[in-house]
């Protein structure tokens, strides 16, 4: 039951922070004609004037997790479909670390996936102004995480064979097992969720739930900082509700015209980018597990993972390491420049013919815990991907993006590309996309930020450029080998300005890079 997976959007910087356990001046306020709020439906009300109830974050992370103690949490309620509030409601899990001096309003964050569970992030900018003058508020998007209902496909046995499982050649026979799968995966979705949540799970929903959330908090107006597909939802936000913000920080995006297709060969080429830096860096030293010869590396990287298509490598853990985890453990590595070490660690075990070091960085990446069961990451990553996007139907379009994803990415390429590809998850999928990329164009929203890494594999530095131009909003170009930047600790000029927009409003200087 593997369903096909495109790259997934996200701050890495709480994953990351456990991979590491595995190595020993501007212009004021502008004056601009923003739009008026957007009214309140009557039908809505009762969801708007929601009071939370703030109590201990106990009941709201998983075994073994846990946020500061000053944190708290709550539940509020939203419709599952807009168009009938009297209908079946979720609950979204909320976060809360308070402003420690004079308050200015809440500052909603979400971290990216999607999928991802956001009450971590309130925690991030600590030590800085924004702390002292937000509340920090982390929020699970419905489906996900501690909201409920959630999403849920696979079974953590099943999560686990499908992850082991033999990557299929892109034969004719191989192309219609994958298939196969897909819509079982798909089937199981359906029947383990329902069809409410799944037809609404996506990005028009949520941004509709975040506004609630801007009202349950007090806040007239939104201030929001989102990472990678959090900059889309921040995105959809300004479009939809452009007289409801005060103040938008969207830190690794999403160009919001780009179809999945283009935005998949994009991202393959900032991986590979990602890739050449780490490997130019590696190669410099003698014990480097590619080897020393810079034109050499992508074959030799190829010698070590091309044997788990057949025979996963040791482990510690008696499941071993599959062909499948090892290339998404790498890629885990590649989200940041400071977790090259990791990497090179984990090649080196697997020159060795252990697989350790990479099991535990794909466990990571899927959300698998210690005790063997999963976060629903990977579920509802595929459920808001499928209804966020068109769907690729045409086989013609599927064989191209596989040959051209392969040429983009060959540190990737396997070597068995046909010119055909399996029809991906989402082509199938039970209930239809609810969204279609387009160019934004917002009249009456005030100055937005938006903030772009040269190196970044995941959501590469163009695509942020290009959402700048559309929104009107002042560009930060942090130059560096990361995903994402903001308050993780990589670039103090990036950070003084954030601050300074979302505590003063006051923009970036034009052009500033870092």
């Amino acid at each position: 039951m593997a369903p096909v997976r495109s790259g997934r959007c996200g701050v890495p910087a709480g994953v990351l922070a456990a991979v590491a356990i595995l190595v020993a001046g501007c212009a004021d306020e502008q004056e601009v004609a923003t739009a008026p709020p957007a009214p309140v439906p009557a039908e809505l009300s009762r969801f708007y004037e929601q009071v939370p109830q703030w109590e201990s974050c106990a009941g709201y992370v998983a075994p073994g997790e846990s946020l500061p103690p000053a944190t708290q949490c709550a539940r509020i309620e939203v419709p599952i479909d807009y168009a009938d509030p009297d209908g079946p409601t979720a609950q979204l899990a909320l976060s809360r670390l308070r402003a420690t001096g004079s308050k200015i309003g809440s500052l909603l964050l979400n971290p990216g996936g999607p999928g991802m569970s956001g009450l971590s992030t309130a925690t991030i900018g600590g030590g800085t102004p924004v702390a002292e003058r937000f509340d920090r508020v982390g929020f699970d998007p419905r489906g996900v995480g501690a909201s409920t209902p959630a999403v849920t496909c696979l079974t953590p046995q099943e999560a686990d064979a499908e992850r082991a499982e033999t990557p299929e050649p892109n034969t004719p026979e191989g192309i219609a097992a994958d298939e196969a799968e897909n819509r079982e995966y798909a089937d199981l979705c359906m029947a383990r969720t329902g069809a409410d949540l799944l037809a609404h799970i996506g990005t028009r929903e949520v941004v509709q739930d975040m506004d609630i959330i801007r009202a349950v908090l007090g806040d007239p107006k939104l201030n929001y900082l989102g990472y990678s597909y959090g900059t889309r939802l921040g995105t959809a936000y300004a479009e939809k509700f452009p007289g409801n913000v005060r103040a938008l920080v969207l830190d690794g995006a999403i160009d919001p015209t780009q179809d999945p297709v283009a935005e998949s060969l994009r991202q393959a080429a900032g991986f590979q980018q990602a890739f050449d830096t780490y490997a130019a860096d590696c190669v410099k030293s003698a014990d480097c597990p590619l080897g020393t010869d810079p034109g050499q590396v992508i074959p030799r990287f190829r010698e070590l993972v091309d044997p788990l298509r057949d025979t996963p490598a040791a482990t510690t853990d008696p499941r071993g390491l599959s062909y499948d985890d090892a290339i998404t453990g790498v890629q885990q590595t590649l989200y940041s420049a400071d977790f090259w070490p990791v990497l090179t660690v984990a090649l080196t075990e697997l020159s060795q013919g252990r697989g350790d070091t990479l099991l535990q960085l794909a466990d990571m990446y899927n959300g698998r815990r210690d005790d063997g069961s999963y976060s629903n990451l990977t579920d509802a990553f595929n459920a808001i991907r499928c209804v966020d996007d068109p769907r690729v139907t045409d086989r013609a379009v599927a064989g191209r993006q596989d040959t051209e994803y392969r040429a983009a990415a060959p540190f990737l390429d396997d070597g068995r590309g046909t010119g055909a590809a399996p029809l991906e998850l989402c082509a199938g999928w039970p209930v239809p996309n609810t969204s279609q990329p387009h160019e934004i164009s917002v009249e009456g929203l005030p100055q937005t930020v938006v903030v772009s890494t040269t190196g970044d594999p995941a959501t590469p530095y163009q695509a942020g450029v290009d959402l700048a131009g559309q929104l009107g909003a002042a560009l930060i170009t942090h130059e560096g080998d990361s995903h994402t930047v903001v308050f993780n600790g990589g670039a103090t000029c990036v950070d003084d300005a954030v601050i300074s927009y979302l505590v003063d409003l006051k923009s970036p200087p034009e052009g500033l890079r870092c």
